[in-house]
């Protein structure tokens, strides 16, 4: 009796051991999981009372036992964000984007002050953001998009001096933007407000945003006032959108707000000035000299006795040639961004995986492997670097991820000198073009990605959709849609192709602009003349700047140098001539000397203009 009464104690006991074996941060996390009512993908399958910590479990990241990141992405999660995540005191990350939580933002969950990244973008919250955010001093990334909330930014905000990129775009947000946003956010490199009701004046210390890289995104709101000056103290590569709001008075011409299309503008019926067609009331005010480009009036010259060179009088451009010139700039520009993208990213290492088509991949957490940019004396400080884990995508429409990228079967399409592209089939089907760019090495990442993700927002239908990207030490890759008709190299020389290079490209390391303007010179050559870069003539090469210049010389006739496709319906010399003129300006051997992408936009809208 003695015995089996001392067997029933132990059984007692091992079993109440059993069950308080899982720690503290596992109960808040079992919490969280009891407040979500759907998990149609089993990602929380693995959660479970019987193990001794949370470590192990799907989406959650330990460092030295303790709770730092919960990423459950894209698992149509649906429920309501529990206050327990606000006792996980380690916690530094948390990525629920694309799922469908609703309800409000929990107050405990901003009171972690060791918060380093906030991804929330894609679901259902709604309510205002609390005043308790200005805490998280130690926040980078603030993503709130594509939800509900409302009411206006809490005062508190501008004390998170560390933030980095703040998207609150596509909410209900109402109200002045906060005292001191523009001294207060000193760290911001990427902001974007579009699509909410934000009203009142664009605070003028928004200059002050020195950091500020990419697309600045006010558009759509309800801002009105003047446009403040201080906003061309930006950096100059900086595109500030402010269209559809209800600005007003003219456009200050001064560093960022200089050399900007109309379509920065559009939407404000009050806004007068360059580039708009809306002269204000003093248009001497409004307009500058140096707005006009640098177009050799006289090039090529019209009196042969000026250096002796001249194109003999043919038969113009059609004006179906005109808009097949302007489509080219609209291709031309992308290439462009891509050339762009080539140039920049920035290191954080981490474990390598490698699909079966070879071409690898470096993915955070893959095979247990872990990957944080924590400083060794983080109990000090903080570390001011946030690692990606994952595809980002750069379109609601993107319903894949990087483990179906890495299973699909991959071929090579070709390659030029900004990588590799590879034609991926999904298992569902879909087709993907993927341009492998190469290692990230030593490069920024936060430089790279501003720049992709400006490429990211261009929409036009002759323009290819940039899906997706990924970063990594040793890879970088670019996710397009395919296109099956090939690019603009086949549709003009078949499979010849082409290469968009300025000569000082080959001694200079960092690109520039200019180096894209005179890509695009020589892309119009070749639509203009239905040549390669590199012409044939008799036994020897030359280049198509060089031809051009030497057919000006040696006074060819037009018909020697236009397109035979073109020459039926050349009739119109002047525009001919006007079109040499603006790719020869592009293709100047000084690159001080080419103009800007915005000056040759404003000819060619001018030469279509007055041949209609």
């Amino acid at each position: 009796m003695l015995s089996a009464f001392v067997f029933l104690v132990l059984v007692v006991c091992n079993f109440n051991g059993f069950v308080e074996s899982l720690n503290g941060e596992g109960y808040a996390l079992l919490s969280f999981k009891q407040s979500i009512y759907e998990d149609p993908e089993g990602s929380l399958s693995n959660w479970n009372s019987s193990d001794e910590n949370p470590c192990s479990w799907n989406g959650v990241t330990c460092k030295e036992q303790r709770v730092i990141s919960v990423s459950i992405p894209k698992n149509k999660l649906y429920g309501f964000l529990s206050s327990s995540l606000g006792s996980l005191s380690d916690l530094r990350h948390v990525n629920l984007r694309n799922n469908k939580f609703f309800g409000s933002l929990p107050t405990e969950l901003l009171e972690v002050q060791g918060l380093q990244s906030l991804v929330l973008y894609g679901n259902s919250f709604s309510g205002p953001l609390s005043n308790e955010i200005g805490k998280l001093k130690y926040l980078q990334t603030l993503d709130l998009s594509q939800n509900f909330f409302n009411g206006s930014l809490p005062a508190s905000m501008v004390q998170c001096k560390r933030l980095k990129a703040l998207d609150l775009s596509q909410n209900n947000f109402t109200g002045p933007l906060p005292d001191g946003f523009g001294t207060g956010l000193v760290s911001l490199e990427k902001l974007d407000l579009s699509f909410n009701r934000f009203n009142g004046s664009i605070p003028s210390n928004m200059g002050n945003l020195s950091s500020l890289q990419g697309t600045v995104d006010l558009s759509h709101n309800l801002f009105s006032g003047s446009i403040p000056a201080s906003l061309g103290n930006l950096p100059e590569k900086v595109y500030i959108d402010l269209t559809y709001n209800n600005l007003s008075g003219p456009i200050p011409q001064s560093g960022a707000l200089m050399n900007r299309g109309p379509t920065a503008f559009i939407g404000n019926p009050g806004l007068c000035g360059t580039p708009l067609k809306n002269p204000c009331s003093d248009a001497s005010s409004a307009n500058s000299p140096s707005s006009y480009p640098f177009f050799p009036n006289n090039y090529p010259p019209e009196n042969p006795g000026d250096d002796g060179r001249k194109i003999e009088k043919g038969r113009g451009l059609s004006k179906g040639a005109i808009v097949a010139i302007i489509v080219g700039d609209v291709i031309g520009i992308c290439l462009v961004g891509l050339l762009f993208s080539y140039c920049y990213s920035r290191i954080c290492g981490c474990g390598k995986g490698k699909d079966g088509n070879g071409y690898g991949f470096e993915k955070g957490k893959k095979g247990k492997k872990e990957c944080f940019c924590f400083r060794k004396d983080e109990s000090e400080t903080l570390s001011e670097n946030v690692e990606q884990y994952d595809l980002v995508p750069l379109d609601t429409q993107v319903a894949f991820d990087l483990d179906e990228l890495l299973k699909a079967s991959a071929f090579v399409l070709g390659k030029s000198g900004i990588g590799i592209v590879y034609k991926v089939v999904l298992e569902d089907g879909l087709t993907l073009a993927v341009r492998r760019l190469g290692e990230g090495g030593s490069q920024r990442f936060k430089e790279f990605q501003t720049e992709v993700e400006a490429i990211g927002k261009l929409r036009h239908p002759n323009i290819v959709t940039l899906r997706a990207y990924y970063w990594s030490v040793d890879e970088k890759l670019l996710i397009y849609d395919y296109i099956p008709n090939g690019s603009l190299g086949t549709a003009l020389h078949g499979n010849l192709g082409s290469y968009y290079l300025a000569p000082e490209a080959l001694k200079v390391v960092k690109p520039s602009q200019k180096w894209d303007i005179y890509s695009y010179g020589v892309i119009l050559l070749e639509m203009i003349t239905g040549r390669t870069p590199v012409v044939h003539v008799g036994s020897s090469e030359m280049d198509l700047v060089h031809w051009i210049q030497l057919c000006i010389e040696e006074k060819k006739p037009l018909a020697d140098v236009l397109d035979p496709y073109l020459a039926p319906d050349a009739d119109r010399e002047e525009e001919i001539i006007a079109v040499l003129k603006i790719a020869m300006a592009c293709v100047h051997c000084s690159p001080e000397r080419r103009p800007t992408m915005r000056h040759i936009s404003d000819a060619l809208d001018r030469l279509v203009t007055c041949s209609d």
